[in-house]
C-alpha cells in the first residue's frame, strides 16, 4: 500500500482526470501533487475492483474505501499470516539483507500474505517503536565505533594521596550493540593504539570499519571530506585488515551508535563504580570487566535477547579473524635526510644510504627498531638505541664514492675552520678524530662552523678555545658558551700545584724506598 493514504476526496479526483480529462500519470501527479506511482497504485486498485466512471452517487467513502482496500477490511486480515518484526530486523543487520529478499521469502511461506507495499509500510511503522540505538541500520560485522566517555574515575596514589584521573575508552560494535570498555591514564597515541589492540581482542575478530570521533590521537587534522589519519592508526589498521573512517565533523548521527554506548556505559557501570575508592587502574579495570559482563548479558527491554546473545548470532560470525600477533606500537615521523646521511630519531643518529642526502624519508620507530621508508619502500633497518648524541650507521649505507658524490670531506671542513681561526681548526680535528667514521662528525662541525654566522668569527673562534680548554667539545657546548657570552670572558690559567712541605707528610720517594726494603 502507498506510505501515506490519500483522502477519498482525492482519489475521486484521480479517477476524474483519468477517465474523464484523459491525462496522464504524470499529468495527474502533477495536478494533485503526489507522486506518478502513487498515481499508477490507485488506478490499478480501482481496475481490480471494477470500478468504472462516474461513479455510482449511491456510493459513499466508506464503500469506495472497502473495494480499494479490501485487506484493511473485514476477516480477511485475520487470515494472513503476520510477520515476525523483531526477526525481519535482526535479518537486516546481515550483509547482503534486503527488505525486497525478506517479503519474497515471506510469500513463499505464505502466498495468501501481504504485498510488498504493505510489508515495507508497516515494518517502518514498527521499527519507529524501539529504541534509536536499536533501530539504526548497521550490518554485522561491519563497523566498530569508538570514543571517550566524558566522565573520568579517580584513583588515588596509596603512597602520597594523589588524586589522578583515568579516562574510560568505549568501543561498540555496530549491529549488536556489544560494547567494551576500559581505563587508561590518558587518551595520548599509545593509550589509544592499546586500548583498540584490546578491544579487538575482546571481541574475538577485526570489523570491516573503525569509526573513531575526530580525536587528535586517531586523526591528525579533522576535515568534513578528507579527515587526515594519524600514521600510527593508520599503521594499526592496515595490520588488522581494517579500515578507519572518522565520523564527519559536526555530524552527530555519525557517532550515534557510540554516544549512546558511552552513556550506557556511564550509567550501568561508571555511576554503580562512584562510591568506590580504587588505588591502581588494575582494580578500576577488574571492577569495569565485572559490571561490563552483566550490562552486556542485560535483556534488551523493547526486543528479545541481550548484546551477548545479538554479538554472538550477528556480529561474531561476520568478523575477519585476528591476525597471528598483535600489533605492536609504533611511532612515525618525516625526516630530512642530513649530510651525514644520518636521521635522527629522539636524539640519536641512524643511517641511510648516502644517495638519499637531503631527501625527505618516513621514519617508524618502536622500543626495538627504527626503520625508514623512502617512496613507500623500505631503505634501512636498524636496532633502537636510546643512547642520545651517539651514530648507529650500517656500512653498507657508505660507499667509497660518497665524499665525491656528497662534495663534503675532512679536508673541507678543515679548510673552512682554517679561515676562522687556529683554535677552530684544533676542535675541528678533536672532533674528526673522536667519531669512528668522520661522516658522523660532518653534522656536528657543520653546526658548530655555522655559529660564526650568527656571533662572528672572532667570537667562535674565542668559544672553541674555552670549550677545548673544558674539554667539552660537542655543539650544544660551543652554541651554549656564545648564549652566554663566555667567549668575552677571559680564561682562568690553570694553577700549578706545588708540594706541601710537613713532617707528618711522607711523599711519594717514601713508598718507593719501601718498595726497594
Amino acid at each position: 500500500m502507498p506510505a501515506k493514504r490519500l483522502s477519498m476526496r482525492k482519489i475521486r479526483e484521480i479517477l476524474r482526470l483519468k477517465f474523464e480529462c484523459k491525462l496522464s500519470n504524470r499529468e495527474i501527479a502533477q495536478s494533485c501533487s503526489t507522486g506518478h506511482s502513487t498515481i499508477g497504485d490507485y488506478l490499478l486498485r480501482a481496475s481490480a475492483a471494477g470500478l468504472s466512471w462516474p461513479i455510482s452517487g449511491d456510493m459513499d467513502d466508506a464503500e469506495l474505501e472497502k473495494l480499494l482496500f479490501p485487506s484493511a477490511t473485514g476477516t480477511s486480515k485475520r487470515n494472513k499470516a503476520y510477520p515476525d518484526w523483531t526477526e525481519v530486523h535482526k535479518e537486516l543487520r546481515r550483509k547482503g539483507v534486503t527488505l525486497a529478499l525478506l517479503w519474497h521469502e515471506y510469500k513463499e511461506r505464505n502466498q495468501n500474505g501481504y504485498q510488498y507495499s504493505w510489508f515495507c509500510h508497516e515494518y517502518a511503522r514498527w521499527s519507529e517503536k524501539i529504541d534509536v540505538v536499536l533501530r539504526q541500520d548497521y550490518r554485522a560485522g561491519e563497523k566498530m565505533f569508538v570514543d571517550y566517555a566524558g566522565q573520568t574515575m579517580e584513583i588515588i596514589d596509596r603512597l602520597t594521596g594523589e588524586i589522578k584521573y583515568a579516562q574510560i575508552f568505549v568501543a561498540v560494535m555496530g549491529a549488536s550493540n556489544y560494547t567494551y570498555a576500559e581505563a587508561t591514564w590518558s587518551q595520548s597515541l599509545p593509550d589509544w593504539i592499546n586500548s583498540h589492540v584490546n578491544a579487538l581482542r575482546f571481541f574475538g575478530g577485526v570489523p570491516e570499519v573503525l569509526i573513531p570521533d575526530n580525536l587528535k590521537s586517531g586523526v591528525s587534522k579533522a576535515c568534513y571530506y578528507e579527515p587526515d589519519i594519524n600514521p600510527t592508526y593508520q599503521d594499526m589498521a592496515t595490520h588488522y585488515g581494517t579500515v578507519v573512517m572518522p565520523a564527519r565533523v559536526r555530524k552527530p548521527q555519525d557517532k550515534a551508535k557510540v554516544e549512546t554506548g558511552v552513556q550506557i556505559v556511564e550509567r550501568w557501570i561508571l555511576a554503580k563504580l562512584r562510591n568506590h575508592t580504587f588505588f591502581s587502574l588494575q582494580e578500576l579495570n577488574n571492577e569495569i570487566k565485572k559490571l561490563l559482563h552483566k550490562m552486556n548479558n542485560k535483556p534488551f527491554q523493547k526486543m528479545p535477547g541481550t548484546r551477548t546473545s545479538m554479538f554472538k548470532e550477528l556480529d561474531k560470525p561476520a568478523l575477519k579473524p585476528l591476525p597471528e600477533n598483535s600489533y605492536q606500537f609504533a611511532e612515525w615521523k618525516k625526516a630530512t635526510v642530513n649530510i651525514d646521511y644520518h636521521i635522527e630519531v629522539a636524539r640519536h643518529y641512524y643511517s641511510v644510504p648516502y644517495q638519499l642526502v637531503k631527501k625527505e624519508v618516513e621514519v617508524r620507530f618502536t622500543t626495538k627498531t627504527v626503520e625508514c621508508f623512502f617512496r613507500g619502500k623500505r631503505v634501512a633497518s636498524h636496532l633502537r638505541s636510546f643512547q642520545p648524541g651517539r651514530h648507529t650507521t650500517a656500512k653498507e649505507h657508505m660507499s667509497t664514492k660518497h665524499q665525491k658524490y656528497l662534495g663534503w670531506t675532512p679536508e673541507r671542513f678543515l679548510r673552512w675552520a682554517t679561515k676562522i681561526g687556529p683554535q677552530t681548526t684544533k676542535l675541528t680535528k678533536v672532533i674528526l678524530s673522536s667519531r669512528p667514521y668522520p661522516q658522523q662528525a660532518y653534522r656536528t662541525l657543520f653546526g658548530i662552523l655555522r655559529l660564526g654566522k650568527s656571533y662572528t668569527d672572532t667570537r667562535l673562534e674565542a668559544a672553541c678555545e674555552r670549550a677545548l680548554a673544558i674539554g667539552s667539545t660537542s655543539y650544544r657546548s660551543v652554541e651554549s658558551i656564545l648564549k652566554n657570552g663566555l667567549d668575552t670572558k677571559p680564561l682562568q690559567e690553570k694553577e700549578t700545584s706545588t708540594p706541601i712541605q710537613h713532617h707528618n707528610i711522607r711523599g711519594s720517594q717514601y713508598y718507593q724506598n719501601q718498595l726497594i726494603q
